[in-house]
């Protein structure tokens, strides 16, 4: 089943603008190495999901995977052979837009090396170019 919300106060929105770097949700917080995002752009509910069992099949119930991402937008398309007026189109799909330093997907419990290669099975199925972080550690 892909990604959605549950239920939203309007089914449909506008596209609005992707610009500037994340400024939340861009450093490590649950796991110890996390996929980052390079540039920007929208991730469908699908692309995460394949990114999820990628990530979760090559660990094989090693480590704990967390998903720094949601899809919360939806996108609408008009049916093909359609007129150009009566409306808009209804929602086809709901996406995460993601902005150049977003965290993306994180893991915790594994070496660097389980991680490296877990993430780059994940950044294949990923629209945008990605990067390979690590938690800060503050002593």
């Amino acid at each position: 089943m892909a990604m959605m919300p549950a239920r939203v106060k309007w089914r449909k929105q506008q596209r609005g603008i992707m610009k500037g770097n994340a400024t939340r949700g861009n450093k490590v917080s649950f796991g110890e190495y996390a996929l980052q995002s390079l540039e920007p752009g929208r991730i469908t509910g699908r692309q995460i999901e394949a990114g999820r069992m990628a990530c979760s099949h090559y660990l094989a119930r090693e480590g704990r995977v967390y998903i720094r991402i949601f899809p919360h937008k939806s996108f609408s398309k008009k049916p093909l052979e359609t007129r150009m007026g009566t409306g808009k189109g209804e929602p086809e799909f709901w996406a995460a837009e993601v902005k150049p330093g977003t965290v993306m997907f994180e893991i915790a419990g594994v070496d660097e090396t389980v991680a490296r290669r877990a993430f780059s099975r994940v950044a294949c199925k990923m629209p945008v170019r990605t990067r390979f972080v690590q938690r800060r550690h503050t002593m």
